[in-house]
């Protein structure tokens, strides 16, 4: 922020050694949008056009062979909320929601996020990632032979131009950076689609199916499943 001086303050400026300043660092919200901005996952409005992604709505999901999407329904209201991406073993679910125009929302999911997993008996641990911060979250869980063990999920969360889109990592990608190195690179490609309707912060954007899915899937696009009810989603609202 640049502030200007009154005819007091250059009068005694004058009179004074002159002090060498350095440019400021950049705050780390702008260096993660910038970031963002060149790297992904980007705005609808930063690609120049949408040929040769899987049209899922407000998500624009780049294809690779041996991909799998999942469509997950609310089965309150019947509504999909959430699509799950597959590939060598790991999963990476997604959900885009409406954010406010002048600040980001994943500093304080995060926050909710912990409370959340903390009152299931769990832990989270704040971890630098790929894409700043990320939460990495441990919950009790009965194993096959009956002992307890735990289920881990590694969240990401991105805020972009209007909008905010979170990934969850699950299998071997939550823990394991070789791992999970296929579906971060689908998660860079993703492209939002926030729309111009107003809508209230942490509103889930709308997803679908294609259109004409066999149409609208290029070649070497992720196989299609029908859409599953009652995922285990943590919401944010």
């Amino acid at each position: 922020m640049v502030f200007g001086l009154g005819k007091k303050a250059k009068k005694q400026e004058s009179a004074e050694p002159e002090d060498v300043q350095e440019d400021a660092a950049p705050e780390p919200a702008e260096k993660a949008a910038d970031d963002r901005r060149a790297n992904g996952p980007f705005d609808v409005s930063e690609i120049s056009s949408r040929d040769g992604y899987v049209d899922l709505g407000a998500l624009l999901i780049a294809p690779r062979d041996g991909l799998q999407l999942r469509l997950e329904v609310e089965e309150a209201t019947q509504r999909v909320v959430a699509v799950t991406m597959d590939l060598e073993g790991s999963s990476l679910q997604l959900q885009a929601f409406a954010a406010p125009r002048s600040e980001g929302l994943w500093d304080e999911i995060r926050e909710q996020i912990g409370q959340s997993v903390g009152g299931q008996g769990g832990q989270v641990e704040e971890i630098p990632g790929e894409y700043g911060v990320e939460l990495v979250a441990k919950l009790p869980a009965g194993a096959p032979d009956g002992s307890q063990g735990y289920r881990v999920a590694r969240f990401v969360g991105v805020d972009g131009p209007r909008w905010f889109l979170r990934g969850v990592f699950g299998g071997a990608a939550a823990l394991d950076r070789e791992a999970a190195a296929s579906l971060e690179d689908l998660f860079r490609k993703i492209v939002v689609i926030r729309g111009e309707n107003p809508m209230p912060p942490r509103d889930l954007l709308q997803l679908r199916l294609p259109k004409d899915t066999a149409a609208s899937v290029p070649p070497a696009a992720p196989d299609l499943q029908q859409p599953e009810r009652g995922p285990e989603i943590t919401q944010i609202g």
